[in-house]
Formats: structure tokens, C-alpha cells, sequence
């Protein structure tokens, strides 16, 4: 124990270790730190990867196909109006498919992009959201218009969970 105590101890800044490999931090701010204390060098932190931003962008795409979706909406219900039959609503169903094709991407680019827990749940969500239950509320419409309503509903809702999203994860990547 004396040995410990001794001037030399304490002057000598830390021993001599090998490199450690790169850690990845449980803070919020999403950074990657490689230590190495070998040869006096300080700890480097470099800011989270490509994929999170290309997760970002795959959002922000979604959510721009999300304000399309709601023209071609709003497009076919006023065609029905003016006699156009059930294909004016063709180009919303079209664009409501490759949307849930992109809610799974979104989904494996979260997983890829470490972007966590929390985006995890809501690209689960957006996925079951997209690719279930908004075919289920619009084939129930046809029986009560009150599931037209929820199929729209859910609509928002879809877009409001990549808003969220993109807002969250642009703050921890900060």
C-alpha cells in the first residue's frame, strides 16, 4: 500500500496500456469515442455515422410522399364526385403500397443506423400502420363510412410518427 502513496505514483500521469477498441456511449448524443491511452493522446469523439443521416433522409422522403398521398386523396375523392368511378382513387392506392414498402425500409435502415429504441417502436409501428392497418380501415369503409374517417385518421398519424422521428433523432445527432 505504501507503494501507492509515493511521490513517483503520483506524478506519473497513467500507466502505459494498450489502445481500447471504440466504445459506443450510452449518452444521447449518438457519438462513437475511441480511447487510446498509449502515447499521450486524448480521447477522440467523431459524429455518428452515414447511416444516421441517410435514415434522416429516408424519413424526410416518406414524409413527402406522405403530403402526396393526401393530394392524390383529396384528387380521387372529387373525381368520385364528378362521376369518375372507383379508378380515380388508383394512383392513392398505388402510391399507399410503395409507402409501405418504404415504412419497411425505414424500418431495416433504423436497425442499420443504431438509431434506438425509440425509433425502433416507431418504425415497427409505421410499418403495421402502413402495410395492415390502413388497407384494413379502407376495405371496412366500404361497409361504414365512420372507417373512412379512422383510414384517414391513421393517415395523419402515419405521417406524424417520421415527423417525430426526424425532430428526435436530428436533436441527438446535435
Amino acid at each position: 500500500m505504501a507503494a501507492s502513496l509515493t511521490r513517483d505514483r503520483w506524478l506519473t500521469p497513467w500507466p502505459d496500456y494498450s489502445p481500447r477498441p471504440s466504445v459506443r456511449c450510452m449518452s444521447d448524443s449518438n457519438r462513437t469515442v475511441t480511447s487510446e491511452q498509449g502515447g499521450g493522446s486524448a480521447t477522440r469523439i467523431r459524429p455518428a455515422g452515414v447511416m444516421l443521416k441517410v435514415y434522416r433522409r429516408g424519413l424526410l422522403v416518406f414524409l413527402a410522399a406522405g403530403v402526396v398521398q393526401i393530394f392524390l386523396a383529396g384528387l380521387g375523392a372529387f373525381r368520385l364526385l364528378h362521376g369518375a368511378g372507383d379508378p380515380a382513387l388508383d394512383p392513392h392506392r398505388m402510391l399507399g403500397f410503395v409507402m409501405a414498402g418504404m415504412a419497411i425500409v425505414i424500418l431495416i435502415l433504423t436497425l442499420i443506423a443504431r438509431a434506438g429504441t425509440r425509433a425502433i417502436v416507431g418504425a415497427v409501428l409505421l410499418v403495421f400502420m402502413t402495410s395492415f392497418l390502413q388497407s384494413l380501415l379502407a376495405g371496412l369503409a366500404d361497409d361504414h363510412v365512420v372507417f373512412g374517417a379512422l383510414h384517414a385518421t391513421d393517415g395523419l398519424l402515419i405521417l406524424a410518427i417520421p415527423a417525430y422521428l426526424y425532430v428526435w433523432t436530428g436533436r441527438r445527432a446535435a
